[in-house]
């Protein structure tokens, strides 16, 4: 994905077919396709106004995954039966996911990205919004008066597009109440995994003090590569995330695409460069490293978990890891920083279903019982004998981890996804998790852990544990969930924003107010706390303005970065 000239700007090879369909067809199909577009409850949009109301195969019959309907014949296939689609029928390699009303190329058996379809989606449900009487006129349009019809041309698509500016820029100032930032982002194919990640990133109160406040410094990172001689090797991460936050809190509420951002983001890694669906925990840990390893040469750490670049002073804290020997007492004690925390779901608890009896009950786990999980001593099993300083040789061990310092903004990733290398299969954990909106972290701390264990004479010896728990609030409040949803190999994910105190989901490109109850029935892959002292600064200071963060007073930024301690 790399090239010797600029690859700062390197675009993926574009799929040949939809080229060769475009050049073919134009925009006739995209245009045509509007007529069966229909927006659902939840914001997301999906085809309609089929020949029957539950789609099928049309050659296996199955209504089960997904479907895709070709854009030449309209004939709907399964997965199966659409890649082979193009073989009986040349030229007919691009259809339309039934479901999500996403472009799929059935020959490369893969998402592809055009953003005149998005246009064309966009201007349907735009269409669709309900207008005043002062823009309408008081009237009616009549049937068959010029509109978003299946049988105009080029040009009507085209200008959807100033349709879908202006609509959008009106509902920018026209009271929705919406906060500053809530963009929702394009689908470049199979990009949700990136698209939920930026979302919980350009809502981090940190973070966005950091980029909005011009902390990062675009124009001089660029002049130092420039100087240094390495503006031709792989794009700085940050200065594109910082172009992210710019073009997502200028105002405007059109869906924006980061092609760019995802560009960059595959020159840093090749292994990953490719539209296949990703794992939304991996991007996650993957960009914080990048954006690590481009500041860190010019910053000075002091210790464990002390680097100072803004993803290590946002994200990072350190673990403790205790290790006692059964035999003599001795305790190991290790140190890690971390920038999430991995929790295992609690055991399912259940009685066996028989015959003539009830169904089954499980207890769904707790947020707090995996947190319990995690800081329980555990028992190593032989094979993991260790070294013991004292005895001098292997034996049996307790292991214990905690906290030992908290970090800003808290990530626990939750152990969805199983892999067995012994049976060659994987799975996905679909247990109901129970989240509090509020979090007091202190019976995690190593501090704690410490006092149970031993009692407070225990202090005389380890002081370091009472002070550094002291450093930070161990109070959090939720603020953001990555949610995965359907299947291992075809599943889905979205965001779940709480922005002063109301939920928001962010699907792609489209954003929609949620219940409380929609969030807590969701399917939690990645929860995000914050301190509880800059939930509510960030809540304060938040604003409905659509403001352009490079034209900001200083005032504005002032009080945008007060709201984060560590910028």
């Amino acid at each position: 994905m790399s090239s010797s000239r600029n690859p700062a700007y390197t675009s993926p090879k574009p799929c040949a077919h939809l080229a060769a369909y475009r050049k073919k067809h134009g925009l006739k199909g995209y245009t045509s396709l509007q007529s069966r577009l229909r927006t659902a409850p939840n914001g997301r949009t999906a085809l309609g106004g089929l020949q029957s109301q539950v789609p099928t195969c049309g050659l296996c019959s199955s209504q089960h995954g997904r479907l895709y309907l070709c854009l030449v014949c309209s004939y709907i296939s399964c997965l199966e039966h659409a890649t082979a689609h193009p073989r009986r029928e040349i030229g007919h390699e691009i259809a339309v996911d039934v479901e999500r009303a996403e472009l799929f190329c059935c020959a490369c058996e893969d998402q592809v990205y055009d953003p005149d379809f998005d246009t064309a989606v966009m201007a349907k449900q735009i269409g669709e919004l309900p207008k005043s009487k002062e823009q309408s006129g008081g009237k009616k349009r009549r049937h068959g008066e010029p509109g978003l019809q299946p049988e105009h041309t080029e040009k009507a698509s085209i200008d959807s597009r100033e349709l879908i500016l202006a609509v959008c820029r009106r509902a920018s100032r026209d009271g929705t109440g919406l906060p500053l930032g809530l963009r929702g982002l394009n689908n470049l194919g199979n990009t949700c995994f990136m698209n939920s990640v930026l979302q919980v990133l350009l809502h981090t109160p940190p973070l966005r003090s950091y980029f909005l406040g011009d902390r990062h410094k675009r124009e001089l990172c660029g002049h130092r590569r420039r100087r240094k001689g390495t503006a031709a090797e792989a794009p700085c991460l940050a200065c594109d995330l910082d172009g992210v936050f710019s073009a997502v809190f200028s105002g405007d509420r059109t869906p924006y695409s980061p092609a760019r951002f995802l560009y960059s983001w595959w020159q840093h890694a090749a292994n990953l460069a490719t539209y296949e669906q990703q794992d939304a925990h991996e991007f996650f840990i993957s960009m914080l490293d990048r954006i690590h390893e481009k500041e860190q040469p010019t910053l000075c750490n002091k210790g464990i978990g002390d680097c100072h670049c803004i993803a290590h002073r946002v994200f990072s804290g350190v673990l403790r890891s205790d290790v006692t020997c059964t035999v003599c007492g001795f305790t190991s004690t290790t140190y890690d920083p971390c920038l999430d925390i991995p929790l295992d779901l609690e055991p399912c608890v259940g009685t066996a279903k028989t015959a003539g009896s009830k169904s089954e009950s499980f207890r769904a786990s707790t947020l707090t019982g995996c947190l319990d999980l995690f800081t329980r001593p555990e028992k190593l099993g032989s094979d993991q004998k260790l070294y013991c300083q004292h005895c001098e040789v292997r034996q049996d061990s307790l292991k214990q981890m905690s906290i030992r310092r908290l970090p800003l903004i808290l990530c626990f990733q939750i152990k969805r996804f199983q892999h067995s290398v012994v049976r060659k299969m994987s799975k996905k954990i679909d247990q109901h998790l129970q989240l509090p909106l509020s979090l007091d972290m202190t019976p995690y701390l190593s501090s704690s852990i410490i006092r149970n264990r031993f009692g407070n004479r225990i202090f005389a010896f380890e002081g370091d544990e009472s002070d550094i728990s002291v450093e930070l609030s161990s109070e959090f409040e939720v603020f953001a969930i990555v949610a995965h949803s359907g299947k291992l190999e075809s599943g889905h994910y979205v965001t779940y924003l709480r922005l002063r105190d109301q939920w928001y989901k962010c699907d792609d490109a489209w954003i929609t107010q949620v219940s409380e109850g929609v969030v807590r029935a969701s399917q939690g892959y990645m929860i995000y706390y914050m301190q509880k002292v800059l939930y509510h600064r960030a809540s304060e200071g938040m604003n409905c303005a659509p403001l352009s963060p490079r034209d900001m007073n200083h005032s504005a930024c002032d009080a945008l970065l007060s709201a984060s301690a560590c910028c």
